[in-house]
Parts: C-alpha cells; sequence; structure tokens
C-alpha cells in the first residue's frame, strides 16, 4: 500500500447549508469517506483546520505549512495531499512550495461545489489528487483540479464558478484521468527557502491597486498601519503615476518591501514605461514580480519578511523568490544561499509559545506541536 497524507482545512469541499448560504463543517474523514480512493493507496486524515478559506490568515497558513513539513518527516509517507478552499488556494499553495524542498509532491485540491452537492465535484479532485500524490516525484508543490495538474507557481483561480477554475501563465503540466497520471513536464522552481519559525506578530503586508484617478492615500496608509511589504498592483505592464513612484522611494528607503505587479490577467510585468510606469517605480525600489499576480507576490514579500529581520537581505530573499530560473540567474549576484542569513535554526522550536488555536475551526499545530491533529486512517472502498 503506497501511504498519502491528506491535511484538511475546510473550504467548498467540505461546505454543507447553512441558512442562505454554505460553510465550511465537514470532517476529513467525511469528505474520504464520499472519495473513491484510487487502489492501492491508504490514506492517513490529518484534521487542520475547517475554515472558508477567505477566513485564513497567515497564522493559519504557517501552521499548514509547518503540518505539511510534519507529514513529510514520515517516511512512509509518499505525498501529501492539503484539501482547501479555492478562494486563496493558490496564496497557501505557492507558500508551502516556497519553503519545499522535497521530493516527494504536495498536492493541493478543492471543489467548485459543495460537499452535500449530489454532483458535486469534490470526490473527483480529491480521488485525482491522492492518486496524484502517490505517483509524482520532482514536481514541488502542485494543484490538482478537474483533471487538470498546475504548478503552484504562477497559477490562479481563474473563474468564480466553473469547475474548471484554475490557470496557470504556461498551462497545466500534466493530467490526471482513467486511473492514471500523466505528466507532460517538470515546473522549474528556485531553491526552497529556510522553513520560517512562526512570529508571535506575522509581518503585515498590504495590497494597493492602482486605476485611473488613483493617488497613493491607501499606499500610505498602509505604511501608517505598520505595512512590512507593499504589493502594488499597477495598470498594463506594470505602470502608475508619478506620485506613486515617490511613495515607492519613500517606502524602499524605509526598508519596506514593495513588489510591483499588474491587475492584467495575462502576461509579466516589463519595464517599458516611464512618467511613472515600471521604469520609475523599479528604479523607485519596486521589485516586478513577472507572472506572479497580487496573491502570489504578497506571498513572496510575506516569505522574504519571514525569511530574516534584515532589510538588504529581504530584498535578496525576494529577488531570488521572484526570479524565474530561466534563462538566465539573477544579474544582481543578491541570490541568497539556502542556508538561514540569520543564523538561526529555522527548523526550531517557535521561542514565543503561541498558540494558533482560539478561533473557530481550528485546530492545534506548530513547529513545537507534532502533526496537527490526531489522524483517522482509511483505505480504498471496496
Amino acid at each position: 500500500m503506497t501511504q498519502v497524507s491528506l491535511i484538511t482545512t475546510g473550504g467548498t469541499i467540505a461546505s454543507s447549508r447553512h441558512g442562505a448560504g454554505w460553510a465550511a463543517d465537514t470532517p476529513g474523514g467525511s469528505v474520504l469517506a464520499g472519495t473513491p480512493v484510487p487502489s492501492g493507496v491508504h490514506v492517513r486524515v490529518v484534521d487542520l483546520l475547517t475554515l472558508n478559506s477567505a477566513r485564513l490568515t497567515t497564522t493559519h497558513q504557517l501552521a499548514l505549512l509547518r503540518a505539511v513539513q510534519c507529514e513529510l518527516a514520515r517516511p512512509e509517507v509518499a505525498g501529501v495531499v492539503v484539501s482547501h478552499g479555492t478562494d486563496t488556494l493558490e496564496e497557501s499553495a505557492f507558500l508551502v512550495d516556497l519553503h519545499h524542498a522535497d521530493h516527494r509532491p504536495v498536492v493541493f485540491t478543492g471543489a467548485q461545489l459543495p460537499f452535500d452537492a449530489e454532483d458535486g465535484d469534490g470526490p473527483g479532485n480529491l480521488r485525482d489528487a491522492l492518486l496524484a500524490a502517490a505517483t509524482l516525484t520532482e514536481v514541488g508543490t502542485v494543484v490538482v483540479f478537474d483533471g487538470r495538474i498546475h504548478p503552484a507557481r504562477g497559477t490562479v483561480k481563474s473563474h468564480t464558478l466553473d469547475l474548471d477554475a484554475f490557470a496557470s501563465p504556461t498551462g497545466p503540466i500534466g493530467e490526471v484521468g482513467y486511473a492514471r497520471v500523466a505528466l507532460t513536464r517538470r515546473p522549474a522552481r528556485p531553491d526552497a527557502l529556510p522553513l520560517p519559525r512562526e512570529p508571535r506578530t506575522p509581518p503585515r503586508v498590504d495590497v494597493v491597486t492602482h486605476h485611473c484617478d488613483a493617488d497613493p492615500v491607501l499606499f500610505r496608509a498602509a505604511l501608517a498601519a505598520g505595512a512590512e511589504g507593499v504589493v502594488l498592483v499597477a495598470t498594463g505592464a506594470g505602470n502608475a503615476t508619478p506620485d506613486f513612484v515617490r511613495a515607492v522611494a519613500e517606502a524602499t528607503a524605509r526598508g519596506v518591501l514593495v513588489a510591483l505587479t499588474t491587475r492584467v490577467a495575462g502576461g509579466p510585468v516589463a519595464e517599458l514605461y516611464t512618467h511613472g510606469g515600471a521604469v520609475d517605480l523599479v528604479a523607485a525600489g519596486a521589485v516586478p514580480t513577472g507572472v506572479l499576480r497580487a496573491g502570489q507576490a504578497r506571498i513572496a514579500v510575506l516569505s522574504a519578511l519571514l525569511a530574516t529581520p534584515d532589510t538588504e537581505q529581504r530584498r535578496a530573499y525576494l529577488r531570488h523568490v521572484l526570479a524565474l530560473p530561466e534563462p538566465a540567474d539573477d544579474p544582481t549576484g543578491d541570490e541568497p544561499t539556502g542556508d538561514d542569513p540569520t543564523g538561526d535554526d529555522p527548523t526550531g522550536d517557535d521561542p514565543t509559545g503561541d498558540d494558533p488555536t482560539g478561533e473557530d475551526g481550528t485546530a492545534n499545530s506548530g513547529p513545537d506541536r507534532g502533526c496537527a491533529a490526531a489522524p483517522t486512517e482509511m483505505e480504498p472502498a471496496r
């Protein structure tokens, strides 16, 4: 039997009717019970959270990262599946991918239709994810949804309601169907970041969008609220105004990380225009995010902030995270190594002693709490 760990976090795949709408309330064992588990796969269920994913916080996401690492510490585990709400799945998947150095896969999936829907897509998606986790190697973290396999990096939710809900800039890297996994290529990924500590208060990272008649008031409000990082969602290929350029320069001079992305659905950020365009914004210290959009750009900034307290090292980490490995290395030469530049042990116990529980729907998890919750184990339905 091939063992796969299933970490459940709630989402539509675990949602049932509550009054006028749906809410996550179904434990992982019940979700799995309605799933045709692939032959030869033994599933260990870890109930971590039971939340609609729009409610997730950085603390929840770090708890998920720790739970994934905990399951991968078990040599008998061939891969890990995370069932997750689709609203923020792309953000959690990218966070896990940035810190994932293991050859075994982490597979995110979910559903567009709720657990109690007669024609729900959850059981099929979860079956495909379990098969992918039991089969794939050397792919990092991927998203398996509606029969397609997407790399975590760059993947976004592309439709609010369709069953084929996710898309990636370069398209799927494989498919799952007819009890087979077909991989067409492996995604290019930078070296994994060191596993971060869970801080007492996670760094604040805000997102500000440019539009016609916009000014930097909200950008500066984010700084006044204590943001250590800001993602500027610009127009076109990464353009704003001279006022935004001045605000970015002020922020970066204070050690704030600023990432530059675009509100356009496809294509990379490109330094083409002056007079407040990407040429000027990058010169002011903003770091262009390539094809990463706002949610994942925010995760990139967050990961750089968590990696080290040193301002210059944070910028080096951010460049490393955002740089696509091909066609060339980061020309600055500031790419960080895999070692933690702070000298701290990234796998040590949480020095704060904080417990991320205390919110409705959470379960104990963290760097010194072992696996997140008492698991249940299930074999294929006969």
